[in-house]
């Protein structure tokens, strides 16, 4: 296999750290009755523009194209659903099977009777929608970056 020698690895650490940490705190939040469904769409729609914004107000990350901005989107949003399935579906099997008690309905209807093949499927696939969702989003805050900057000049 050829690796192409222009990959930054610390920068896709560092994505991959905030997007973990972003999505285990919404896997929590979203444990919370009525604050569940707007952290659940938060963390759909909205992970990739905090985390480009964060990277490139620290420096880390210039976003030259759309590729880049589309890239950083797309593992943005998958890594972080994968950290908000690691915290959210075990506390949700645990709060389902032991105490009956369910966050969401749908959600407790689900786990009541799956099995972890199902599961596992079932969070890659919305890992894969949300990694879509995000690189759009991604796409968009390019260019609006590049609108505010271009207002500065």
């Amino acid at each position: 296999m050829i690796i192409p020698m222009n990959i930054n690895y610390v920068l896709l650490r560092q994505i991959s750290v905030l997007s973990l940490f972003f999505g285990a705190l919404l896997g929590a939040v979203t444990l919370i009755p009525y604050v569940g469904t707007v952290s659940f769409i938060f963390l759909i729609c909205f992970i990739s523009p905090i985390v480009i914004w964060l990277l490139i107000k620290y420096n880390c990350l210039s976003l030259s194209s759309v590729k880049d901005s589309v890239i950083v989107g797309a593992l943005a949003g998958f890594v972080s659903y994968l950290g908000f399935s690691i915290i959210y579906v075990p506390i949700s099997v645990v709060l389902m099977k032991f105490f009956h008690i369910a966050a969401n309905y749908g959600v407790g209807l689900m786990l009541e009777n799956a099995n972890f093949f199902i599961l596992v499927v079932i969070s890659l696939f919305l890992g894969v929608l949300s990694a879509t969702v995000n690189a759009f989003t991604g796409f968009l805050t390019f260019y609006v970056i590049d609108l505010v900057n271009s207002m500065r000049k």
